[in-house]
């Protein structure tokens, strides 16, 4: 386990979600909604996906008081039903960058449109079905506050014994990395080891990072902070490799 890998990618995501906060917190409660429904029951308890949901929420300050409303939602009815379906976008953004996105709608002409608007408007191409899919893996991914966790060397004997397959430093978090079906249960080793999670999800991460130049950077970001602000877009992922110089030049 190396501590370090990928996560300067996700991090910058992250951070420029955070800026935004409060534009995410209608994809968070449509996210916890589908989740409900899908899961067939309104106690995260007993509905892995709804818990995970409800964990990203909390993790982005949504009230409970929004995070309830959306669970109701799911098994309403009428105008106050919800139905939303899972939609997964793939295309090129500037410098060959691979940009994979995923959705939730209930307009599936809408989003298509607005999709294919925001690359297009910004150098890039939407693909086919596939088209960069295999750029990509499917992974879990863990975060915990460092103050929360004990130090370094000890963490990571207890990432490895939860059965975790690496972690990364992010800051004043690490972000543990599993296999997809191992997320829970890496999850409830490590709290059965007394670390506190403050966030859980499902993630889809590069294979291989693509190296741009900083001007090329700005190009691709500008092309990912427009398909994030679509309220239709969940999640956003890319390939481009967001070095030092990189991510200080984003930041100016």
């Amino acid at each position: 386990m190396s501590g370090h890998s990928k996560w300067a990618t996700t991090k910058h995501r992250k951070a420029a979600q955070d800026a935004k906060r409060s534009a995410i917190f209608s994809k968070l409660t449509r996210n916890i909604t589908v989740a409900a429904k899908e899961g067939g029951d309104p106690n995260p308890e007993n509905n892995a996906s709804l818990a995970a949901a409800v964990a990203k929420a909390k993790g982005y300050s949504l009230p409970k008081d929004k995070i309830d409303a959306a669970i109701k939602k799911a098994f309403g009815s009428g105008s106050d039903s919800a139905h939303y379906e899972n939609v997964v976008y793939e295309g090129y953004g500037p410098a060959g960058v691979a940009v994979y996105v995923e959705a939730l709608t209930d307009n599936r002409n809408r989003t298509a449109a607005d999709v294919r608007s925001a690359f297009s408007h910004s150098g890039g191409n939407l693909g086919t079905t596939g088209s960069v899919a295999f750029q990509f893996e499917r992974k879990g991914q863990i975060t915990i506050e460092k103050s929360q966790s004990p130090d370094e060397e000890e963490f990571m004997l207890l990432v490895a014994e939860a059965g975790g397959d690496d972690y990364e430093d992010g800051d004043d978090e690490w972000v543990v990395i599993t296999a997809p079906s191992e997320l829970a249960n890496v999850k409830n080793g490590l709290e059965a080891s007394g670390i506190e999670i403050k966030g859980y999800e499902l993630i889809m991460q590069p294979t291989t990072l693509a190296e741009v130049s900083v001007s090329d950077a700005k190009k691709v970001m500008r092309l990912i902070d427009k398909l994030e602000d679509l309220e239709d877009l969940q999640n956003v992922y890319h390939s481009m490799d967001i070095t030092d110089e990189i991510a200080q030049a984003l930041d100016d």
